[in-house]
């Protein structure tokens, strides 16, 4: 059992943990304590969600911290940093359990990534009540920063919210008014039919159907073959599945002809890794909305590229996401001076900040939502495919402002 919770141990120090190695403002070990920072990744390490977030996660903080050391060398609040991992196996139980033997047994200061709603909201509970502080990269469900919210807590990367009022309100304007909807039966998939039911009625549309699906299922023809004798008809069909459940779902609606029977295809989440292994061809021209794509310019195409250098592939916006967060919490920590988590938050909490993952970004204080530009995009058709993975089109950036709900619509009531 343990061995299954903790998948990966690495510890990524320079030079022995020995008080006083470092020789920066905390050398000697000063206000952080043994020393040294020590990182957590939860996240799907074998299961659907393994290409879009997993081992890749981890090398994303990796990667995080190793910049972290080079750019503040003898300067840095600590040399010691170190990053163990742990597979969930989108299971909240197996996410509530590692992260409180993360936080008590191994002294964890900081978890990322934890794809899976469900899995998300348990580390989120265990953060709060071990004062501790999680960063989700992962998840997408408004609760993170709604009824569950918590002071230690951040949701960085993206939400329902952001999702469905970029696709669900777009594509409902451009003349898709009759909805089906099927949805993951979990906290993400259940979070992702209200908000694009609520983005769907608000640009005029209609949900005249939601069904929840078994999660993980790689079976959907049930519904594949419910959707065209749905009364009324629906224009379109709206997936919520993500990772390997949506290479399903868009497998079976070609292998039923669905397009051909007037159901066209809106896709809630999607990751380039989704469409590697869907292929260009059966989603050219799908619109859906993203926290940021590898080669949308030439300061992400740069990080892209380092990151291709070390894995082997391009990266995902998690895996963007997560190099992002764990640099913002370095430097966070690094002003405090401490690894203490409420002086972090301190440092944290309504922070501005720009770098090639967030634009116009903002850690916002009142229900830690980490707000940022969106951008509504498309899939490229085959013949506009220069390289492999350069599978997305930018329609519109979507700001900050206009992205994520205003904390007074959240629900949040921040201690």
């Amino acid at each position: 059992m343990a061995a299954r919770l903790m998948a990966v141990a690495a510890v990524v120090a320079t030079g022995a943990l020995v008080a006083g190695c470092g020789g920066g403002p905390q050398s000697g070990g000063g206000k952080v304590s043994g020393d040294a920072i020590k990182l957590g990744v939860i996240t799907d390490l074998s299961g659907v969600y393994s290409e879009l977030a997993g081992k890749n996660a981890v090398e994303a903080v990796q990667m995080a911290v190793d910049d972290f050391k080079k750019k503040h060398g003898d300067d840095a609040v600590t040399k010691n940093i170190e990053v163990s991992s742990a597979d969930h196996q989108n299971k909240p139980e197996i996410a509530n359990t590692t992260a409180r033997e993360m936080y008590d047994r191994d002294g964890v200061d900081a978890i990322f990534d934890v794809p899976t709603s469900s899995a998300a909201l348990a580390v989120a509970t265990v953060a709060g009540q071990n004062k501790k502080l999680y960063f989700n990269n992962g998840a997408a469900t408004t609760e993170l920063t709604g009824d569950q919210c918590n002071p230690y807590t951040y949701h960085y990367a993206y939400d329902t919210y952001m999702l469905a009022h970029g696709t669900g309100t777009t594509v409902t304007e451009q003349g898709a008014k009759q909805w089906y909807i099927i949805y993951p039966d979990y906290a993400f998939g259940q979070d992702m039919n209200r908000s694009f039911t609520d983005a769907i009625k608000a640009a005029g549309g209609t949900v005249g159907t939601a069904d929840p699906t078994p999660f993980p299922n790689d079976n959907f023809s049930t519904f594949m073959t419910k959707a065209p004798n749905l009364k009324p008809k629906p224009d379109v069909l709206g997936t919520m599945q993500a990772g390997g459940d949506l290479v399903n779902v868009v497998k079976q609606y070609n292998e039923f002809g669905l397009r051909a029977k007037g159901v066209d295809l809106a896709v809630g989440l999607m990751f380039d890794t989704d469409i590697k292994s869907i292929g260009v061809g059966p989603l050219a021209g799908t619109l859906f909305t993203t926290a940021w794509f590898w080669n949308m310019d030439d300061q992400s195409r740069k990080w892209a590229d380092r990151f291709m250098d070390r894995t082997g592939t391009r990266p995902t916006f998690d895996h963007a996401a997560n190099y992002s967060a764990t640099t913002q919490y370095l430097e966070a920590v690094q002003r405090a001076g401490s690894d203490d988590a409420d002086a972090v938050r301190k440092e944290l909490d309504g922070y501005k900040f720009e770098d090639f993952f967030a634009r116009n970004a903002q850690f916002r204080a009142a229900d830690h939502s980490v707000t940022h530009d969106s951008y509504l995009v498309k899939v490229k058709s085959q013949d506009q495919v220069k390289e492999d993975f350069d599978f997305t089109e930018l329609v519109e950036k979507i700001p900050a402002d206009e992205a994520f709900r205003k904390a007074s619509d959240s629900g949040c009531k921040m201690p």
